[in-house]
């Protein structure tokens, strides 16, 4: 497990919404064609998960078909 290793210059980090010192760490890394998908907790790496440049995209449609799936939910609930 890596400690506390400063955020790479073309990376995001996202909170957990549990709180407790979690956070998502999107990193990318052209120069291997991958993007790092790494789990922190108390700044300790306790995971992570290469996605091939070239998968991205179905990982971004996944997750914004999951968006636009919980909007229609939420306005079914408000109708």
């Amino acid at each position: 497990m890596e400690v506390g290793r400063p955020l790479a210059a073309s990376g995001s980090v996202f909170l957990d919404a549990r709180g407790q010192d979690r956070a998502l760490r999107v990193t990318w890394h052209s120069e291997s064609g991958v993007v790092v998908l790494s789990l922190w907790r108390d700044n300790v790496c306790a995971g992570s998960f290469r996605v091939d440049a070239d998968d991205v995209p179905d990982l971004i449609a996944a997750l914004a078909a999951g968006l636009a799936a919980a909007g229609r939910a939420d306005a079914a609930r408000s109708a």
